[in-house]
């Protein structure tokens, strides 16, 4: 009987050691898996590059209340990218200074713009100034706002409306314009 043990044991453990081998590639199948995957995510950790900066340009904008007029240039100012106007956006002469037609005008500069590769640009606002209006026109904020819609990077806005010091005397006389 102690014979037949053995056998039956020496079975059991010939079994035993089939079972161990298949499950080892299996198992070294798993680890190749994991370390083949490792690596990706060490790529992940890594920050992304960075996108090289594209060109840059001013954007020009003047904006009374009868038109409005968008200029833009490379950095230095010197060179003239691309202009438009809202009277060239719209028919009728009352409608220049209107924020339909300055967004239209916004969106040739940005179209124009985009096919001579720039993607950033900085935005300076002028009103009439001087003895006229201070304030912008209708037609600024809405060239600003299609310029950020239309994907544009705005590294900066600022209004470069002529504040005079000391000037001539204003149209209208002493006691002002009577309506």
């Amino acid at each position: 009987m102690s014979e037949e043990k053995e056998k039956a044991a020496e079975k059991e453990a010939a079994a035993q050691d089939k079972d161990a081998k298949e499950e080892a590639p299996a198992k070294a199948k798993k680890e190749e898996v994991v370390e083949a995957s490792a690596p990706e995510k060490d790529e992940a950790d890594k920050p992304a590059k960075k996108k090289k900066p594209g060109k840059l340009a001013v954007v020009h904008v003047y904006s009374s209340k009868n038109d409005t007029i968008i200029t833009a240039t490379d950095i230095s100012g010197a060179e003239t990218l691309s202009w438009a106007s809202g009277g060239m956006m719209v028919k009728s002469s009352r409608e220049e200074g209107k924020p339909y037609a300055a967004m239209q005008a916004a969106q040739k500069i940005v179209n124009d713009l985009r096919e001579k590769g720039v993607d950033t640009v900085h935005i300076k606002i002028r009103a009439p100034g001087g003895n006229g209006s201070k304030t912008p026109g209708g037609g600024a904020q809405a060239v600003v706002r299609t310029i950020a819609r239309m994907k544009m990077r705005v590294g900066r806005i600022e209004d470069v409306t002529p504040i005079p010091t000391d000037s001539m005397k204003r149209a209208g006389g002493r006691r002002g314009r009577r309506v």
